[in-house]
């Protein structure tokens, strides 16, 4: 898998974390600790995806 085919793939799944952030979050009692788990990801994914951007 090229470079730029890995980013794109984890922009696609950034955005879906996204997603289900919002999702739980707009429940009328969201999982806390669901939250902090998406959140994590989302963190992990981000700094994956600035790793590749600094190597291009």
């Amino acid at each position: 898998m090229s470079l730029q085919a890995r980013l794109e793939s984890l922009k696609q799944r950034h955005a879906g974390v996204d997603a289900r952030i919002t999702d739980e979050d707009r429940r009328p009692r969201p999982d806390d600790d669901s939250l902090s788990r998406l959140k994590l990801e989302k963190l992990r994914l981000k700094e994956e995806m600035e790793r590749i951007r600094t190597r291009q």
